[in-house]
């Protein structure tokens, strides 16, 4: 989750929402990425997506099923229908999306529609730190 957090405050000084996700294979950093969307004008560029395309690049495969996410902040839907179909073995998120009380991450990671199925967490311990970094840069935005 460090790699993650640090990807997110590299996105934060460039006026990005401070968002960060690596992928892990065997303990070992595989990709990184941050969100891009300002900067590229790309509403694909979250921070999930870009790490799983360079992490699919790396192993020369779009089955990353012996891989781990650990991102900021609870993957959008968008983001999780891209696990899904890198077929992820486990998600790790620091943040819970404070919009998202009707469960949708996991419903998506959950249905029966998929034949793959990933695990996800919440990484307690880094929820207060990840949550942090987002209040603190729209509180930024709202007082600019």
């Amino acid at each position: 989750m460090e790699v993650a957090l640090n990807e997110a405050k590299k996105s934060g000084r460039k006026q990005e929402v401070p968002i960060g996700a690596c992928i892990v294979k065997d303990g070992k950093v595989i990709s990184k990425g941050r969100n891009m969307r300002e900067r590229k004008q790309n509403a694909l560029l979250h921070a999930e997506i870009i790490a799983i395309n360079k992490a699919c690049k790396k192993l020369k495969s779009w089955r990353l099923d012996t891989c781990e996410m650990y991102v900021t902040l609870e993957p959008c839907p968008m983001c999780a229908g891209a696990i899904a179909n890198a077929r992820l073995k486990k998600v790790v998120y620091g943040a819970k999306e404070k919009t998202s009380d009707d469960n949708l991450f996991e419903s998506i990671l959950t249905s029966n529609r998929l034949n793959h199925k990933c695990e996800f967490v919440q990484d307690e311990k880094y929820e207060s730190e990840c949550s942090k970094l987002l209040t603190d840069f729209f509180k930024s935005k709202r007082q600019n």
